[in-house]
């Protein structure tokens, strides 16, 4: 039976979509911790991140940093975590939490709780966030290697 977050990609239960290109899809977590919390999720149902190959894991990470940058460009944060956390869906997934500190990643508090409206608002802002100019945005292929020195590329 097909998880949770497969039936997200595949259209058959509404989310607030964040981000997607043809590998990954990030959306925002219905129970947030925070407003922005989004989940970003392969494409392929895979239950365990670490069992993802190495390109697939590479390409999240990568796609999950694009994401990350937006939802600081427009959440106020300090930082945005990145979370491998839970049991409950059998698919690789990461959270990414706007933080300002530790108490804000922690899964235990009380969860806030938001419109539809406000959901939606909180996706568009974020879909439509450019990633700040002091980040350059690259074209990622799989296996590929790339190092930054100074914002020189090699």
């Amino acid at each position: 039976m097909a998880s949770i977050f497969t039936r997200i990609i595949n259209g058959e239960i509404p989310s607030y979509k964040v981000a997607e290109d043809e590998n990954f899809l990030a959306f925002l977590d219905i129970n947030p911790l925070e407003k922005g919390h989004t989940l970003v999720v392969p494409k392929k149902e895979i239950d365990y991140i670490f069992d993802l190959d190495d390109e697939t894991l590479q390409g999240m990470i990568v796609f999950a940093k694009r994401v990350a940058k937006k939802i600081q460009a427009k959440i106020a944060c300090k930082r945005v975590a990145v979370v491998v956390f839970g049991l409950e869906v059998p698919h690789a997934h990461i959270h990414l939490i706007p933080m300002e500190n530790e108490y804000d990643v922690d899964f235990r508090k009380v969860k806030p709780k938001f419109t539809p409206e406000e959901f939606e608002e909180t996706a568009r802002m974020i879909r439509e966030s450019p990633i700040r100019k002091n980040i350059q945005t690259l074209n990622y292929q799989p296996g590929s290697v790339l190092i930054t020195l100074s914002g020189l590329i090699f």
